[in-house]
């Protein structure tokens, strides 16, 4: 068992109410409890420290609803570590593109046209082969969300475009390099964002709206939405399909599951 795995599994052994307590004071304060229960099953799932804080808590604007809720997405780092695991050789320093300087929604920024992240893997054949990653900041920065509808970066974009910009292509180099860390933005790439995006019409300039992707929201699994699905999940292993572990891992990038909901999926693994 490597160092890595060791202080995960020692963190992980902590009672569920003294690392509640720990989040809430420290790495999440304000954060409701349900949301940082979440947090709890996503690293339980994951086998990731909480500590290490590898997801966040992201409060996104939803329009529907009038209000912000929370949404737990990976953080970078946890990018960064599935990928150190897995045989990462080095990433780049970003490279910038030239600078613009425009007014958006009535605010003047300067930002760069576009940022390059190359990533190296080690094959197990010792191979080292990269992965580059060029993203536009224009397609990628966060407009103000809420009640606002402006097309303005938000005050994180409009305080550090070239680190916001170089986090996305970083996450997207890694995404190429290492496709087990999974699809999902990272919270480094939403951070501002709203459930809905405020996009430009290029032929009218009107300000118009389209949802983000569904993969950016984690739900937790009900006892019910459980029962619907128990019998497929279990011939899923029993068929050789999947390990629990692999399936664990596979549906916890869209769910969250308690503690007996874990332990029951594993004992499948020891029916006859």
């Amino acid at each position: 068992m490597n160092a890595i795995t060791q202080k995960e599994n020692t963190a992980l052994a902590v009672s569920e109410a003294e690392l509640m307590t720990v989040l809430r004071n420290s790495l999440y304060p304000g954060a409701a409890d349900e949301s940082i229960k979440m947090v709890l099953g996503y690293c339980k799932a994951s086998g990731f420290d909480p500590m290490q804080k590898p997801v966040h808590i992201v409060p996104m604007w939803d329009s529907k609803s009038g209000t912000t809720r929370d949404v737990i997405m990976p953080g970078v780092n946890l990018y960064r570590t599935v990928a150190a695991r897995s045989g990462c050789a080095g990433v780049s320093e970003p490279e910038f593109g030239n600078d613009k300087t425009e007014n958006l929604g009535g605010v003047e920024i300067t930002y760069p046209l576009w940022c390059r992240v190359t990533v190296k893997r080690r094959l197990e054949t010792g191979e080292i082969v990269e992965f580059t990653a060029k993203e536009l900041w224009k397609e990628n920065y966060a407009q103000k969300g809420g009640k606002e509808r402006s097309v303005a970066p938000n005050a994180m974009w409009l305080r550090r475009p070239y680190a916001q910009i170089a986090k996305c292509a970083e996450a997207q180099a890694l995404r190429k390099a290492f496709p087990e860390v999974g699809a999902q933005p990272t919270a480094d790439e939403m951070e501002g964002k709203s459930l809905e995006t405020n996009v430009i019409d290029a032929s009218t300039g009107e300000v118009q709206t389209t949802k983000q992707p569904a993969r950016a929201e984690i739900a937790i699994c009900s006892d019910e939405k459980f029962e619907q699905n128990r019998a497929a999940w279990r011939e899923i292993v029993k068929s050789g399909k999947k390990t629990t572990k692999e399936l664990i891992s596979f549906l916890s990038s869209k769910t969250v599951f308690n503690e007996d909901q874990l332990v029951e999926i594993d004992s499948w693994n020891h029916e006859d």
